[in-house]
């Protein structure tokens, strides 16, 4: 019998909802036996540890994978949840670093009213992404009902393409984060930003931090933490090189001057997007 990592988290979390409510000692040999049956007994864990969210992670051709795949473990893992790659078609998307990755869902296939919509970044193809009518369209149809609408990287400049991030405080990846100001959003340098339903990542890797904070806000602090240890997140990067605050000055201006063409695309593609809106 094979068991999945969301029934070793249900094992785990049965665990701490029984040990967090203490047990009084055995009163005989016999009740001291450990039973023969697997711990999934749902009656011993908090009522809202199991949900039914309907979650859709959009991605598009160049898109960054792990912008997707971190928060796709955690939200993932939320019991009773139901996760939804959702593209224009079902045909593999190839990332910017040419994973592909087979859509579950089109666009018409989605499921109307969604609790959450991620959409993930990328450079050139999140450019198109935000110019392309169809993934346009959808954003506006979906974000328009969604509970929670999200991004992880550059992919809250496709939000505010899409009208979605207007008087919100966002992130985004820190090469890219000033171009929220083109579509009416606050930018804020910070790895994870809440304000009211709007929930956007920094680069890359806050995907994993952005998820955590995500899991926490639908259930509660332990089970968040339950699956950060799951998912045995305890980063010690060799190096402090992850923010331009703490690279080193020659690094942070190697890497900044790669992308003044990016920037330039990304506020022209900024302004067509709110001219269209009018």
């Amino acid at each position: 019998m094979t068991i999945s990592k969301r029934d070793l988290l249900l094992a785990m979390a049965s665990g701490i909802a029984v040990a967090g409510v203490g047990a009084a000692s055995p009163a005989s040999a016999d009740e001291a036996k450990p039973s023969q049956e697997p711990g999934h007994d749902m009656s011993g864990m908090p009522p809202n540890w199991h949900g039914n969210e309907k979650i859709a992670f959009l991605i598009y051709p160049k898109f960054t994978a792990l912008d997707m795949a971190g928060p796709h473990y955690m939200l993932g893992n939320l019991m009773g949840a139901t996760t939804y790659i959702v593209a224009k078609n079902k045909v593999p998307v190839v990332s910017d670093m040419g994973l592909a990755i087979v859509p579950t869902h089109s666009f018409d296939e989605c499921p109307t009213d969604l609790d959450i919509i991620c959409v993930p970044g990328g450079t050139e193809g999140t450019l198109a992404a935000m110019e392309d009518e169809a993934t346009m369209a959808f954003l506006k149809d979906r974000g328009a009902r969604a509970k929670y609408i999200t991004s992880v990287c550059t992919g809250s400049l496709v939000l505010g393409a899409a009208g979605l991030l207007t008087g919100y405080k966002a992130t985004s990846h820190w090469v890219a984060r000033e171009v929220l100001k083109d579509f009416g959003a606050e930018p804020v340098d910070a790895r994870v930003v809440i304000d009211r339903n709007r929930i956007t990542g920094a680069g890359v890797t806050a995907g994993l931090d952005f998820g955590l904070a995500l899991v926490a806000k639908l259930r509660d602090d332990t089970y968040a933490q339950s699956l950060q240890l799951l998912a045995e997140y305890a980063p010690e990067p060799p190096f402090n090189a992850g923010t331009p605050k703490t690279a080193p000055a020659p690094v942070r201006d190697m890497m900044a001057a790669m992308f003044p063409q990016f920037l330039a695309n990304a506020h022209a593609a900024a302004n067509r997007a709110m001219a269209k809106r009018g």
